[in-house]
């Protein structure tokens, strides 16, 4: 793989697609339907995926793309795919919170490797550079010229005064039993894939995940973490969350700085 055309295309593509997804954000009304799982789709999700999907099968013929609005496209296996989540938190799109991110990563023999999280209505924009490492970029943002980046980094935790991050839309009790198996000075919640890039960034120490995720929802996210120096690993057993399961479907997940001393699910 190229990876500075990677972090290029990437780069463009998500911010190409954030243009369609606030056009439609931004109009007086839009409709939701419901797909098979019963999960809502809209003319965004749909419009983005379309521009992200051809823009990469044009860059990179020869790699498998999944993507989560393509369901043809979840029974194929490979050691290095491309996955992409057009619209994550569909949900926060519709009740127009906000937190809906872009998601576009690479996967390289069950790791993410690479990947972009845009949020186009918050105006912040993470990902890996060529090298693996992570920055965000400062709007306003160019397509056709990088902006300031500023590389980002995880905390260094204290486990007494933990600061948490978790789901906005799914915050149950068990969630709630896991979080308050630590000492929290503060939580607080997210949609979408934010939740990682606060991680990233130091704003979060942990953002643990019980409930039903695939894998598009989280590849880019967890590419950003791992490379500001954190990381995912399962919820049962603690063993790295990987990439190219069956359907794509995660188990539940906890995404942490090292440093946090994670406790038995």
């Amino acid at each position: 793989m190229d990876f500075d055309r990677l972090e290029t295309v990437m780069r463009t593509l998500a911010l190409e697609a954030g243009d369609v997804i606030m056009e439609i954000y931004n109009s007086d009304d839009f409709d939701v339907r419901a797909k098979s799982d019963d999960s809502p789709v809209t003319a965004a999700d749909e419009a983005a995926d379309a521009l992200i999907s051809a823009g990469l099968r044009a860059a990179f013929p020869d790699v498998l793309l999944v993507t989560e609005e393509q369901a043809d496209s979840h029974s194929e296996q490979a050691r290095e795919f491309l996955i992409v989540d057009p619209l994550d938190g569909t949900k926060e799109f519709i009740h127009r919170r906000g937190d809906f991110t872009v998601n576009i990563a690479y996967v390289k023999d069950g790791t993410p490797v690479r990947g972009v999280v845009y949020a186009p209505a918050k105006g912040r924009m993470f990902f890996t550079r060529a090298d693996g490492e992570s920055v965000e970029e400062q709007s306003p943002f160019a397509k056709d010229t990088v902006g300031t980046l500023s590389p980002i980094n995880v905390s260094t935790p204290d486990n007494d005064a933990l600061f948490i991050v978790a789901s906005k839309s799914h915050r149950d009790q068990a969630t709630e039993d896991y979080i308050n198996k630590y000492n929290v000075k503060d939580s607080k919640s997210a949609g979408s894939s934010l939740k990682f890039c606060l991680v990233a960034t130091g704003e979060a120490d942990l953002y643990p995940r019980v409930g039903r995720t695939m894998e598009w929802d989280t590849a880019a996210g967890h590419a950003v973490l791992k490379g500001a120096g954190g990381d995912v690993v399962r919820f049962d057993d603690h063993t790295p969350l990987t990439y190219g399961k069956p359907i794509y479907e995660n188990p539940f997940f906890i995404a942490y700085a090292p440093g946090v001393g994670l406790k038995e699910a």
